[in-house]
């Protein structure tokens, strides 16, 4: 059999890289990095070569599953859409819409089928029960953007390939991949960074991988970035050293800022943070000297008590010292298929609403139309007028990737009914009574819709489906239209490509009734001929790059941008640096950039506030990233799980002598909410009072089918994080910092 090439846009991480794989009928032979893909230059990582492996994975689900009395069967896709029609307009009929709740997982946004069809999905089920992982680890900085610059994606990445000066708090981008920030290569552009005089400067409880390649790094306590950073925004304060540039009048709130940064002199902070007060005011005056600095703050930021104040004061630090929207600082990407900030006026909008509705149980606001997820749980346990009866789950799996996992697990149990769409029959969808598998990646087209929208680079790029669909089974779109005929009364057999013309209908509608689309006043009717013969998420990227800022209108501009023209560039269309957008990108009321939103501001007085973590007796437990995975989805793929040593406790040669522990001895660390048995590994590259364990792990359920994962299990971390602590602005839950002991454990060895 002839061997032949395929390129391919890896889906499996945020940095988007471009494959080339070798195959032989429906066979992968071999997996490289795409050298001529004009993004990421021929890099990969693991988690791009395990493609070949998840593909053929035997756990994988190629049929709908359904559980009865005598457990799981097989099932045709007739008879699962009939089971869930039955059960779930019964429960929507005696309960109400919000009787059902959403969970998105992680994994969704990585799926073009998934992000096109979602949205008609929610319209239909109105419910007001909507959870994703974003309140796991990134709602906070989104909820930033939104009230500073009127979009929830209008995140301003660092221009790493222009930056002269970063600092990096809480992430680790060598391990990560980049997070909120698509920069394949990494590695790379920061070496090119340091190359060209430019300097790094790493914040973090740990020496991560990144923090060992970077000029600086500086141990800080958990939890505390928000102290360091006003440490730093009251230096330029102080020390005249804030400029904003052209920006100065198209900002509102310097005054307020300035005024609440006075609390904050570095020597008042030091002691909370760890670092010292000359380092702090060094690293203002290195920022504001910069030609061209950026500070990028992730997970560890986001994921703390604090979540919201450490992630908006990196923002602030950026208008302050002119770096926001300027090359070399942190700029805002343009994205080819027309995202929300390049849609409407520009320059200004309606801006971020939040607390449309709160959560039953504790009051929690809704955010971008969703609750925290630390609220699941009890929304499902606690009787009453809107109670969750009914779960549907996509692409997630929260039982290991939220908090209070043993009371999440037992939650779903208590369910009236549950549906899963997922290729596994993991932790949570074990608890479902219907399975609904999706295809490979390899079997299903790929345009980006999110992270295009954080880019350093802007580019286009498309794969087609490298495998066709096995006779059968049916992609992800096609069950989610289904499931959207079931929640609008069609019934359980529903034609999927009506609601299809239907959901394309409505996007062209709405697109010709915007005064300054280039589509203004088309005839919808026209457009939706124009895209044909396609179907699916292919016609809905296709119109989006059409009518987007670089697409060629449907025929408005002769060298636009089109799916075709994408399919005749398979390594992709290179559209340009990140350019100065502002203030063309705000879509806030008053057309400014808000540098003081109401809610983040309040919360500085729970900040000023707040006691040290620990009581001196405890411990601090903090995450890690693995370059191997990606939060709970990738453990049952053999080549990226071969290392039982990559699920242990670090822990600092001090702390563990004190708690009596040895290499590879089995720790307990208990915190108040739950108590896990873990192999210790003693590190120097840990700070004194912190510990660490990697988030996502703990297959070790037998009521699962994944074979690679139980045998090397790990352990969940999520189970000592305490659903009652959350970020108050966000909702975010707090995974960084939790306060544990460490002992020694009953079983003592390893």
């Amino acid at each position: 059999m002839s061997k032949s090439t395929a390129l391919r846009i890896c889906p499996l991480c945020e940095a988007t890289c471009g494959l080339e794989l070798d195959f032989a009928g429906r066979e992968v032979q071999s997996i490289r990095g795409d050298r001529s893909d004009i993004f990421s230059e021929g890099f990969l990582c693991p988690k791009g070569l395990a493609l070949e492996e998840l593909d053929a994975d035997p756990d994988r689900l190629r049929e709908p599953m359904i559980r009865d009395e005598g457990g799981w069967r097989a099932a045709s896709w007739d008879e699962a859409f009939e089971d869930i029609e039955r059960n779930l307009t019964r429960i929507i009929s005696e309960h109400g819409r919000d009787a059902v709740g959403l969970y998105l997982g992680n994994p969704s946004v990585h799926n073009t089928a998934l992000m096109v069809y979602i949205p008609a999905l929610r319209n239909v089920l109105r419910t007001q029960n909507v959870f994703t992982a974003s309140s796991v680890d990134q709602i906070p900085k989104q909820l930033v953007v939104g009230l500073m610059f009127g979009s929830g994606l209008s995140v301003p990445v660092p221009d790493i390939d222009r930056c002269q000066h970063l600092v990096i708090l809480g992430a680790n981008p060598l391990v990560s991949n980049g997070s909120l920030l698509t920069a394949p290569n990494i590695g790379k552009r920061l070496k090119r960074l340091r190359q060209r005089g430019g300097k790094i400067v790493v914040i973090d409880p740990c020496r991560t991988k990144t923090a060992r390649a970077a000029d600086e790094h500086h141990f800080i306590q958990p939890g505390t970035d928000a102290f360091l950073l006003f440490g730093i925004v009251h230096t330029l304060f102080e020390e005249n050293l804030a400029s904003l540039g052209r920006l100065e009048p198209l900002t509102a709130g310097l005054e307020q800022v300035k005024d609440l940064a006075k609390a904050f002199s570095p020597e008042s902070v030091s002691a909370r943070c760890g670092i010292d007060a000359q380092i702090i005011r060094t690293m203002a005056r290195e920022i504001a000297a910069a030609e061209g600095a950026a500070v990028y703050g992730r997970i560890g930021t986001c994921t703390q008590s604090f979540g919201t104040l450490a992630s908006w004061l990196p923002e602030v630090i950026h208008v302050l010292t002119g770096n926001l929207d300027r090359e070399g600082g942190a700029m805002f990407p343009l994205a080819a298929h027309g995202p929300s900030n390049t849609k409407g006026a520009s320059g200004s909008g309606r801006g971020l609403r939040t607390g449309r509705w709160t959560s039953r149980v504790r009051g929690c606001p809704e955010i971008f139309g969703e609750l925290p997820v630390s609220c699941l749980s009890e929304e499902i346990l606690t009787p009453g007028p809107g109670q969750i009866r009914a779960m549907l789950t996509v692409a997630g799996n929260p039982v290991l990737s939220t908090p209070g996992s043993d009371r999440v697990s037992a939650a779903l149990d208590s369910l009236d009914y549950m549906v899963s769409m997922d290729i596994y029959l993991n932790e949570t969808t074990r608890h479902a009574n219907v399975i609904l598998p999706g295809l490979s990646p390899l079997e299903s087209s790929h345009y980006d819709l999110v992270f295009s929208q954080l880019a350093i680079h802007n580019s286009a790029r498309y794969s087609p489906p490298m495998f066709d669909a096995p006779e059968g089974q049916w992609s992800e779109w096609e069950s989610l239209l289904r499931l959207v005929g079931v929640f609008s009364g069609m019934g359980p057999r529903a034609n999927t490509k009506t609601i299809d013309d239907d959901v394309m209908l409505k996007l062209i509608q709405r697109e010709v009734k915007t005064e300054t689309s280039s589509l203004h006043g088309r005839d919808p009717n026209e457009i939706l001929e124009a895209l044909q013969p396609r179907l699916g998420p292919d016609r809905v990227v296709d119109f989006m790059l059409r009518a987007g800022p670089y697409g060629d209108g449907f025929g408005a501009k002769t060298d636009g941008l089109s799916l075709d023209v994408l399919r005749d560039k398979p390594h992709g269309i290179d559209l340009g640096p990140l350019r100065p957008r502002v203030p063309e990108i705000l879509r806030t009321p008053s057309g400014k950039i808000e540098l003081a939103p109401a809610l983040v501001v309040d919360d500085v007085a729970r900040l000023q506030k707040t006691a040290p973590s620990t009581n001196g007796q405890d411990l601090l437990l903090i995450g890690r990233r693995d370059l191997r995975s990606n939060n709970s989805w990738m453990h049952n793929v053999e080549c990226l799980a071969t290392d039982d040593r990559r699920c242990t406790l670090h822990m600092n040669p001090e702390d563990a002598g004190r708690a009596g522990l040895e290499e590879s001895q089995l720790a307990a660390v208990t915190s108040r909410v739950g108590s896990i048995d873990v192999c210790v590994e003693i590190t120097g590259d840990i700070r004194p009072g912190v510990v660490s364990i990697p988030h996502g792990w703990g297959h070790d359920s037998p009521h699962v089918k994944l074979d690679v994962a139980n045998n090397h299990a790990g352990v969940n971390s999520n189970e000592l994080a305490d659903q009652d602590i959350i970020d108050v602005p966000s909702g975010n839950a707090v995974l960084c910092g939790i306060p544990v002991t460490v002992t020694p454990a009953a079983d003592g060895q390893q």
